[in-house]
């Protein structure tokens, strides 16, 4: 067993302990949870529908970590996500990372430094097996049936239970008020603002997907990246996974991330 798949195996184990014995109380809040409202979106005519949602960002068209910057703009608007000058506390819904700090058990030892000096953009990769759902007493953070991982803010307590079992470090949690950090009038005021106390994370965009549109940073890629059904053969992004060589992120811990690499 590689050091990283123990290393996960332990968070999870102690996540799994300290679940079961220090919170008996949540546990009638844990059972009405499959009943909870906003567990689905609601979906418009024109939404759109995948068995399995998947992404696959060609990082081949990216020439350097400026042009990641529209994504991550485009993201950060359409969600209200604030940017918190001269603090640690960022939130990080889509953000730029080296590639060792990024594929630390991808079984290539031999890339070449233009590949491993390259940043690379991470995101939520809304997981087949997300062990963040397991984790999470309440079910603030469930899975969609399309695949989604999502997020009740409302019925989360601040526990970070699911940040401990997310091997990705894909959640934030809001040690300081983000709504004191935007602007008067919201970028998106169709979006719900946080709270101080809560996790967050990138939904895949859910609310977009139900009114017809497709994820922001998909939009602003402008074709860099593909978003669509992996359950469809004949989907784009089965198309570019089948005829380009991708990787995705710790495949060894067995979550099956949803979210490939060109490279």
């Amino acid at each position: 067993m590689n050091k990283s798949r123990r290393s996960f195996l332990k968070v999870a184990g102690v996540s799994a302990f300290a679940l079961s014995s220090g919170v008996a109380a949540l546990s009638s809040a844990a059972q009405a949870a499959s009943s909870m409202p906003g567990s689905s979106y609601k979906m418009g005519a024109n939404a759109l529908t995948a068995k399995r949602w998947a992404m696959v960002i060609d990082t081949r068209a990216f020439s350097s970590p400026e042009a990641y910057k529209p994504l991550i703009d485009a993201c950060h608007k359409a969600h209200n996500v604030p940017t918190i000058e001269g603090s640690n506390q960022n939130i990080k819904w889509f953000w730029l990372d080296k590639f060792d700090h990024a594929f630390p058990d991808d079984i290539n030892d031999h890339q070449t430094a233009k590949i491993k000096d390259r940043q690379f953009p991470l995101l939520c990769n809304h997981c087949t097996n997300p062990p963040c759902v397991r984790v999470c007493p309440t079910q603030a953070t469930y899975q969609m049936h399309d695949g989604i991982v999502a997020m009740d803010y409302h019925r989360c307590i601040g526990c970070r239970f699911c940040m401990a079992g997310c091997p990705y470090g894909a959640r934030s949690f809001n040690f300081l008020d983000p709504r004191k950090f935007l602007p008067k009038e919201v970028p998106n005021p169709a979006f719900p603002t946080r709270m101080i106390g809560v996790v967050e994370k990138c939904t895949f965009c859910a609310e977009r997907l139900a009114v017809g549109q497709k994820p922001a940073c998909v939009e602003a890629a402008g074709g860099r990246i593909l978003f669509g059904d992996l359950d469809d053969p004949n989907s784009d992004v089965r198309h570019a996974l089948a005829n380009n060589y991708s990787i995705r992120r710790k495949p060894n811990l067995g979550t099956q991330p949803g979210v490939y690499y060109l490279i």
